[in-house]
């Protein structure tokens, strides 16, 4: 005998309050994205998917949501023609579809993607990670979709770099060398300083799909520490970056500020309310904690800060 099960997530909750965000994390996929004469390249992807909930229901519809991944994901793999913020914002319309009870539903997603390239000295191919970022939001007013990556690179601290030259100038004082003589050797030498791993972050969010290309995203970020670091490192290698990170020492805070420049300098052609997120943290190598800094921001804000600054 047959008989309707019941649907329990449909009734009233004990507690009426609404809440903005249930769903599903840690949903694995395989993605493909398509490239121009290349073959695709297949990230493992990892999906968080959330709707909103009203007061007056006591549960979201968890299989629907994993039916409308599966769906979407499944077909982009098939087609290889989806950007990955595409995937997102895909799923979160159709989330936004087939649940009639829900205003706002969120899609974001995490992957690793390997890049080729050349080792700065040795001109050896080698690979770089990074970790792309991308999320989605749909509500009846309209999608707005997210892309950004997080890199790793080396920063070198100024204040401890001043104290070794203040050191240097003192010692070289000290044997009697020439003042023009200690100058020259100082502007051509950088003096020692405490390094740290940084972890930059930068994401685009727009209205629709942001008109940004995801490497060029990577090599802003890569390029606002005070250097890039490789995989493969011949001695060449170490020495290039050794000496390009200590001839170009940051802050964290200066690492953000060069993100902001960065991204002015290459997506000046975005809109106002383009929503640009930078983040930098260092991890310390010679304290217990760690630095970090941020700024979330409007696209025209950051562009008159920028521009200010000439």
């Amino acid at each position: 005998m047959s008989h309707q099960l019941p649907d329990v997530q449909a009734t009233s909750p004990d507690v009426t309050v609404g809440l903005s965000q249930v769903g599903v994390t840690g949903v694995d996929k395989l993605v493909k994205i398509a490239r121009e004469g290349k073959r695709p390249i297949v990230l493992t992807a990892e999906f968080e998917v959330f709707v909103d909930l009203p007061a007056w229901r006591k549960g979201a519809d968890m299989s629907r949501n994993m039916e409308v991944i599966d769906e979407i994901l499944e077909e982009a793999t098939r087609e290889e023609a989806y950007r990955v913020e595409d995937v997102c914002g895909d799923a979160a319309e159709r989330l936004l579809e087939k649940h009639d009870y829900t205003s706002t539903a969120k899609v974001s997603m995490e992957a690793e993607f390997m890049r080729r390239e050349q080792t700065p000295a040795s001109d050896r191919e080698t690979q770089h990670t990074v970790d792309i970022i991308a999320s989605a939001t749909a509500t009846e007013e309209g999608t707005r979709e997210e892309i950004g990556a997080e890199v790793t690179g080396m920063t070198v601290c100024p204040c401890s770099q001043g104290m070794s030259a203040a050191r240097a100038k003192q010692t070289l004082e000290d044997l009697g060398v020439e003042e023009d003589t200690i100058t020259e050797f100082l502007e051509e030498v950088p003096q020692p300083g405490h390094s740290q791993r940084g972890h930059a972050t930068l994401t685009v969010e727009s209205n629709g799909d942001p008109d940004v290309d995801l490497n060029d995203v990577i090599d802003i970020a890569r390029d606002a520490m005070s250097a890039r670091i490789y995989n493969l490192a011949k001695r060449p290698d170490e020495d290039h970056m050794t000496y390009a990170a200590h001839a170009d020492a940051k802050f964290v805070e200066d690492c953000v500020r060069a993100l902001a420049e960065g991204v002015v300098d290459e997506f000046d052609h975005l809109p106002d309310d383009a929503v640009i997120t930078m983040k930098q943290s260092n991890d310390e190598s010679i304290h217990q904690h760690n630095a970090h800094a941020e700024r979330k921001v409007e696209m025209g804000t950051l562009r008159e800060e920028v521009a200010g600054d000439d």
